[in-house]
């Protein structure tokens, strides 16, 4: 009997709660259906509302309607009103694009400058670049920073040592080495290499500007330019304007102040003043005793050293002369040269001193 009454005791138990999960069934449809319904009622409710304010500001310009459909002179008066903007705006906008088209026109090499005053065109580096091509050999060959390489090619009509392309950064450091090495030994690398040297002379941004980075780059691939120094601060100039010992004794500086620094004056057997611009923005020197050797090596093109016959990828080789030089290099190595070894310590060694130079830190601090 007993459990006999166990058992109904536990029908009836679950009797009871399928009949509460039957009721909470019921109960959960019930509000989803009240929801819907109370958001449709929100819905209309909102679609009144902007009904109800459309038609108040239809009522409120319904007499505007009526004044404007029963006056034609009122018509002709607004076409003419829009019309009359529409040609405002329309020329305000043609003036706007004539003043950026001029702006943005502007040649690079050319630009506007106050003078005493007066607006003047500053053209010193067309009229350098026109120099060389109506005053120098077609095969001149022009040594200059590699930024206006691609400017003494197009505008000048003349062969560069480098220009925009800096893909080699040995060649790149070979030029930074020849601009900053004293003047007597820059002499003995150029003269196998160029026939004149140009020089951005006008200050801001100039060689002088630029020459603490064309001694880094030189000493990347040439430690021997600032030993144990791989920023070379000792290539610069003090900040009362005279030159440390390195810049005074560098081509750059002898070159970019010639006769017109105090003390200043390049070697005449050496290089001799050819041009200077109007406002002294750009100095042209011409290179004695050129090697006429390495120049007609140079221009044989068995010696361009190119991929295939006939193609235009060259990578190029330096004349014999220059053996000894190009053996003192060294491969330069990147942080992102994902091609280059690990066990490159030297290359490692000098981006750690670099970097910590750069970030005020003694070379051996670097590291920690």
């Amino acid at each position: 009997r007993d459990a006999l009454s166990e058992l109904e005791l536990d029908e009836k138990e679950a009797d009871a709660g399928s009949t509460s999960a039957k009721g909470g069934a019921k109960k959960g449809k019930a509000d989803a259906g009240g929801k819907a319904k109370e958001g449709k009622a929100k819905a209309a409710k909102k679609r009144q509302s902007k009904g109800d304010l459309a038609n108040t500001v239809s009522n409120m310009l319904q007499p505007f309607r009526d004044a404007y459909d029963g006056a034609p002179s009122l018509r002709r008066g607004c076409a003419v009103l829009v019309l009359l903007l529409l040609g405002y705006g329309a020329s305000e906008f043609v003036s706007y694009c004539w003043t950026m088209a001029d702006g943005m026109s502007e040649a690079q090499i050319m630009f506007r400058s106050r003078v005493g005053g007066n607006t003047v065109i500053i053209d010193d580096y067309r009229e350098a670049y026109w120099w060389l091509r109506d005053n120098t050999p077609e095969d001149s060959r022009v040594m200059a920073w590699w930024d206006y390489g691609y400017q003494i090619n197009g505008v000048a009509n003349r062969t560069t040592i480098a220009d925009g392309n800096t893909w080699n950064h040995e060649h790149i450091a070979t030029l930074g080495r020849a601009l900053t090495s004293p003047e007597k030994k820059a002499h003995n690398i150029i003269r196998h290499l160029a026939d004149y040297v140009l020089l951005w002379t006008g200050g801001g941004g100039d060689d002088l500007a630029k020459s603490p980075h064309m001694a880094r780059i030189g000493n990347s691939v040439y430690p021997d330019i600032c030993p144990g120094d791989p920023t070379c601060s000792q290539f610069a100039v003090n900040a009362d304007g005279t030159p440390t010992k390195m810049m005074g004794e560098s081509l750059l500086w002898k070159l970019h102040g010639h006769k017109h620094k105090k003390g200043v004056q390049a070697n005449p057997r050496l290089f001799q003043e050819a041009y200077t611009s109007k406002h002294r923005l750009v100095r042209i020197f011409k290179v004695m005793n050129v090697s006429e050797e390495s120049k007609s090596w140079a221009m044989n093109p068995e010696n361009w050293k190119c991929d295939a016959p006939g193609s235009w990828y060259c990578e190029g080789q330096y004349p014999p002369a220059l053996n000894k030089l190009m053996e003192m290099r060294r491969a330069f190595r990147q942080l992102e040269d994902f091609n280059a070894g690990k066990e490159d310590k030297d290359s490692e060694e000098y981006q750690r001193q670099y970097h910590a130079k750069m970030s005020g830190l003694s070379g051996l601090q670097g590291a920690r």
